[in-house]
């Protein structure tokens, strides 16, 4: 009982946390708050500021608003403190271009020392951030800053020339958007320094820069695809977000690939920047920092995946998964103490613990102290409430597999059953248990046990299971015997005792089929599935017949609408359709008529005319025959009859166009046009156009339809010669679509007239088109 509450109450529980996330990190609030804390005194923003960054730690424009004002306030102790925790998190150029500043104003005035300062936070910086796409403009700024050094001698001078030369070299090579400009620079260094040996070294650097000038091309196409304004947030599957997301995935697997051919060490700096940039806008979304700290192990540094598991921690306190993960790393190095803090805080103090806590705690236990220890604990964590059935299950397999022991696992399963016998799904897991024992004696105690206490509202797969049993291990009179049972166990329940097949086919496909192997073909189980969805859900004595009635007795007089019915039909055996084609019959005789092949029974459609055109009545069905056509009419009454599901509608009408019978002509009928082949008929109507527009028929008393002409009218003797004439008619379409076309093309624009392209079965006399 205990699980099915959690598995209740979890999804609104998840909605409450994501309408609270959705409340707490409101980016318009932000940016709107942000904004006013620009125009407010350093004393009234700074609380602003603080409360924006405890939300928002890596949005590097807070932290850049926030540093420019404490700048603006000759605050440099603050300012300092605040870079101190930024920088390293918020590897983004404009921020760091403030600290350059920052740093220059503080040391200008402190001479050769403050030019040394200034040096080495440039260094910094461009250890950090160099690799960044937009960074060209620091990589000049320095440049310019080394070219403005004092040479107080030649030595000094030689010093300068040797500093700026590598800053060209390690410039010239990083992609960014100004590199093509910090290589015509360099030529012109080189030169203005020496050309002869410029002439060797532009050589030697030429294919780099190329190899960087080309990467830099490509790369810019996956920062093009990235939001550097957007905050981050927890994810809401926003599309938006997805783009992101996407998109920085594809800039590390490009990233990944390591493009440019540089060495390893080069190549894993530009990964690492890539997702510590990652890492600000999708800074709560575990699979990234999952990602970054597999990358880090399986690249070798396994103290990098765990610094970076203890950042991700602190980013999503709450993630289950990331524990794990984490928690499997620390094992896996063998670092079991550490392992073991992480499963504790999963337990927490145990009035919140979940089921699945205790299973893996008890399995690490397992792992790493062996069977006792996690006996112990499971004895434990059974008294707590939120021991559910699952860590009954879980430890009694655990014991039964590695103690070798059943009687170990059959007194947990024992246990467990006194206080979840309620759950079917524990009542499976014992009989799954019992399976692996061969003991069909406790098997069968059990299923008495558990559906003797089970609803049997709760007791459905139970029910299915000791069938199942009873149908593999036990002998015939037991397998009737239970199988009568669980029909009298949800007769009871029923609100329509009618809507269980009491003698069903199905049953006997039940016993005799074997894994994905049955006693029948797919079509009959699609036919026995929709015969069991029909008496399901109309009931025996109101379910409609797809054939003709036994013993001749006719159908209801008020059908029920098939629009309802399930989608997927079985296609019916168009060999016996295509063999039972018949020739055209006169509209007088529609009442009456038999097919072919069928032993002379009549079809369903006559069942229904024959009434209408005799008395007049006005059934619900009567009044959509009123409204049809007469050609329709006589195409339905030549429709053989199929017992059974519904048949395919294109299929059958397929064979019906394709027909000498009911082949339509491409053009209306005219002088010198006649029926393909050129047959005698006899002089009663033709029945081939599904449209009646060639021929005039005798509609239905009471019918309200006028059928439509094309053409004038011919008259008896003229129509006898065209029928008989050879002149051959255009081809018939094979195409089904093509075919269903040109007939909604004739049947014209009429109220009466229009419908869908599809007619549903004449067989079950309703017409799924509006014929109204």
């Amino acid at each position: 009982m205990a699980s099915s509450v959690e598995q209740k109450d979890a999804p609104e529980t998840k909605d409450q946390e994501n309408e609270t996330a959705a409340e707490k990190f409101n980016v318009e609030a932000a940016e709107v708050l942000a904004t006013s804390a620009q125009r407010l005194p350093l004393a009234q923003a700074a609380p602003i500021y603080e409360q924006l960054l405890q939300l928002y730690p890596t949005a590097a424009k807070f932290w850049k608003q926030y540093v420019e004002a404490n700048m603006a306030a000759n605050n440099d102790d603050a300012t300092k403190q605040i870079f101190s925790r930024c920088l390293l998190n918020c590897l983004q150029v404009p921020l760091w271009r403030c600290y350059i500043r920052f740093i220059r104003k503080v040391n200008e005035k402190k001479g050769a020392e403050g030019q040394e300062e200034t040096r080495k936070a440039f260094d910094f910086m461009l250890s950090h951030v160099g690799t960044d796409i937009a960074s060209g403009p620091i990589w000049m700024e320095y440049i310019t800053f080394l070219k403005s050094l004092p040479a107080q001698h030649g030595q000094e001078e030689s010093q300068r020339m040797i500093a700026l030369r590598k800053v060209y070299q390690r410039a010239i090579i990083t992609p960014t958007h100004h590199v093509e400009q910090l290589w015509r620079e360099y030529e012109i260094f080189e030169n203005s320094v020496n050309r002869q040996l410029a002439k060797g070294l532009i050589s030697e650097f030429q294919q780099k820069y190329n190899s960087a000038r080309a990467v830099y091309r490509e790369r810019k196409k996956y920062f093009e695809e990235i939001d550097w304004n957007m905050l981050a947030v927890p994810p809401t599957g926003s599309s938006k977000e997805e783009q992101q997301w996407t998109a920085w995935r594809r800039l590390l697997a490009f990233e990944k690939t390591n493009p440019q051919r540089i060495d390893s060490d080069s190549s894993n700096k530009r990964i690492i920047f890539t997702y510590e940039q990652c890492l600000m806008y999708l800074y709560h979304y575990p699979d990234i920092w999952y990602d970054y700290a597999t990358w880090n192990a399986k690249s070798g540094s396994v103290d990098a995946a765990i610094r970076v598991y203890q950042r991700a921690l602190k980013a999503l306190p709450d993630s289950e998964m990331l524990k794990y993960a984490y928690a499997e790393l620390e094992e896996s190095r063998g670092a079991i103490q550490p392992a073991r803090k992480i499963y504790e805080s999963l337990l927490g103090d145990g009035a919140n613990t979940n089921a699945l806590a205790y299973i893996q705690f008890i399995r690490f236990l397992r792992r790493n102290q062996g069977v006792e220890a996690a006996r112990k604990y499971f004895l434990d964590a059974r008294k707590s409430p939120n021991c559910t059935y699952q860590v009954y299950v879980a430890y009694a397999l655990m014991a039964f597999c590695l103690d070798k022991d059943p009687k170990i696992a059959h007194n947990v399963f024992e246990a467990g059953l006194k206080r979840f016998m309620q759950e079917p799904a524990y009542i499976l897991e014992y009989v799954d248990f019992l399976y692996r024992l061969n003991d069909d004696r406790n098997i069968r105690a059990l299923f008495e046990r558990a559906l003797s206490s089970l609803p049997p509202e709760k007791s459905v797969e139970v029910w299915k299971r000791f069938v199942q049993f009873e149908q593999t291990y036990g002998d015939l009179a037991s397998m009737l015997k239970v199988e009568q049972r669980r029909k009298e166990a949800f007769s009871s329940i029923d609100e329509d005792p009618g809507s269980v097949l009491e003698d069903s086919l199905e049953e006997v496909v039940s016993r005799y089929s074997f894994m994905d192997l049955y006693p029948c073909s797919t079509k009959d189980l699609d036919q026995l599935a929709r015969q069991e969805w029909l008496v399901k859900h109309m009931g025996k004595k109101s379910g409609v017949s797809n054939g003709p009635s036994r013993g001749g007795e006719r159908g209801p007089p008020n059908l029920p609408s098939y629009s309802n019915l399930p989608t997927k039909f079985v296609d019916s055996d168009t060999s016996r359709t295509m063999a039972s084609r018949q020739k055209p019959v006169d509209n007088t005789t529609v009442a009456s008529t038999t097919v072919a092949g069928f032993n002379g029974v009549p079809n369903a459609l006559s069942n229904s005319v024959g009434p209408l055109a005799s008395s007049g009545a006005t059934g619900p069905f009567d009044e959509v025959l009123k409204a049809t056509p007469p050609a329709l009419l006589s195409f339905l009454a030549n429709l053989p009859i199929v017992e059974g599901p519904t048949p395919n509608v294109d299929i059958i009408l397929s064979i019906c166009l394709q027909s000498e019978t009911v082949a339509p002509s491409a053009a209306p009928a005219g002088p010198g046009k006649g029926r393909k082949g050129g047959g005698s008929h006899q002089a009663g109507p033709a029945t081939s156009d599904l449209s009646g527009s060639s021929r005039s028929h005798q509609a239905p008393t009471g019918s309200s339809f006028r059928p439509r002409q094309s053409g004038k009218r011919k008259d008896f003797g003229r129509q006898e010669e065209e029928e008989s004439s050879t002149v051959q008619s255009q081809p018939v379409p094979k195409d089904v679509f093509r075919l269903r076309q040109i007939r909604k093309a004739r049947i014209g624009t009429g109220a009466s007239q229009t419908g869908s392209t599809s007619y549903g079965s004449a067989l079950s006399g309703d017409l799924s088109g509006s014929t109204g």
